[in-house]
């Protein structure tokens, strides 16, 4: 219904650095071509500019695509360095509405919970979201970076659709119970950070990051941390180059087969703003590695340093 593989617009207007509304623009329409359909937001990317951003795109193909969009942290452009995180019932019900009249359209195709905060029961957060499907302001409900089971009392509580955690080749946490959980339930895995924030591609260590480049303050791009993981993703990159491949798409074909292995359905969501990415990545739905080369990379999440963010 949705594809093998969805497009990350978080980048598009914050966290990595200067922006090129033009090109992203251009990657929106790249996007359609390749058949790719879901497009991932969240109110918070961009303090709501991330939404508003891609209103037009949705406008122009509302009939073709998939629009997920998460509510739950409290950030505003008068306190954008407000992590804090709301899951009550009043705030969701206003969450939505406000994401709604940002993206310009009458029903969110996929909605998830952004962060769970546990002083909130999952009655009453599930529960509300649940009444915006009645509603018909949301069609299909999301959890994200939740364990295996808060994912099953949720279910229990409303159908869940979709779970975005972190996965791919350095941060692999969810395998041990979220994946198994997510396979029982029929529950779609849609990895965020497949790419490892563009870690696993190489191009982090290409260049210097820029001044407002959130990744800077990221653990695994510290500088007591760069080296070592530098020397992981050189393995990376020499696999790919024996494979024939960039090393995102090795990185991408990896996690496929993980997925395969689990018997779980993933559509991973790789953030890009550059067609030229986003055609390398799109390649790698139909690329399957041999035994030798996934046993190569089998080690390599355990000497990653520094914790994912």
């Amino acid at each position: 219904m949705i594809g093998a593989q969805g497009l990350g617009c978080m980048g598009m207007s914050e966290f990595y650095g200067e922006t090129d509304e033009i090109e992203s623009r251009a990657t929106l329409e790249r996007a359609m071509e390749l058949g790719i359909k879901m497009f991932d937001t969240a109110d918070m990317y961009g303090v709501g500019a991330n939404e508003e951003f891609l209103a037009p795109f949705v406008a122009a193909n509302r009939d073709k695509v998939v629009i997920a969009t998460k509510f739950g942290y409290t950030r505003t452009p008068e306190n954008p360095d407000d992590w804090s995180v709301d899951n009550r019932p009043e705030f969701i019900r206003a969450a939505v509405d406000r994401s709604l009249r940002r993206l310009g359209i009458e029903v969110i195709d996929l909605y998830y919970m952004h962060r769970r905060i546990d002083t909130v029961p999952l009655e009453d957060s599930v529960g509300a979201m649940g009444d915006l499907v009645r509603a018909g302001k949301v069609k299909w409900l999301g959890l994200s970076a939740v364990s295996a089971e808060e994912l099953r009392v949720a279910h229990s509580i409303h159908p869940i659709a979709a779970l975005q955690s972190e996965w791919s080749i350095f941060s692999r946490d969810i395998e041990a119970q979220i994946a198994p959980t997510a396979a029982e339930l029929e529950v779609t895995i849609v990895p965020y950070s497949p790419l490892g924030r563009g870690m696993l591609t190489g191009q982090a260590f290409a260049a210097c990051l820029a001044g407002n480049d959130a990744r800077q303050s990221f653990p695994r791009f510290s500088p007591e941390n760069r080296e070592a993981n530098r020397k992981l993703v050189a393995k990376i990159e020499g696999i790919a180059t024996a494979c024939g491949l960039t090393p995102a798409q090795l990185a991408l074909a990896w996690l496929y087969a993980q997925a395969r292995k689990l018997g779980v359905k993933v559509v991973p969501i790789s953030g890009t703003r550059k067609r030229t990415r986003l055609d390398e990545n799109a390649a790698a739905t139909s690329i399957v590695l041999t035994p030798k080369d996934l046993e190569a990379l089998e080690p390599l999440a355990a000497a990653v340093q520094g914790i994912a963010l």
